[in-house]
């Protein structure tokens, strides 16, 4: 037997280099920042991120999409997996942007 995923619409924001505090935001208490860390670009990064999930504690990749999920729950999700599993939704107050 064949299943679709039904659509839903989620909440999400990719981590960038000047928008931490907008993620600490959205996240809230299951977020934890430590120290500093290097990309595999070599690009220096000021911290690492974690955010506490369902699974235990999973790091934030530079790039990954935070998402909220249909419970509140929020996890990291790759870039490349994230833009094969989800489309923009228009918002009437906001333009799409990738």
């Amino acid at each position: 037997m064949k299943y679709r995923k039904k659509p839903v619409v989620i909440e999400a924001i990719q981590y960038k280099e000047d928008n931490l505090q907008e993620i600490m935001d959205f996240v809230g208490p299951s977020l934890r920042v430590d120290g500093s860390c290097t990309t595999e670009t070599g690009m220096k990064i000021r911290h690492d991120v974690y955010i506490h999930t369902l699974e235990g504690d999973m790091h934030v990749d530079y790039l990954d999409f935070v998402i909220k999920g249909v419970h509140g729950e929020f996890y990291p999700c790759k870039p490349d997996i994230f833009e094969k599993t989800y489309e923009p939704v228009a918002d009437e107050n906001k333009e799409i942007a990738w």
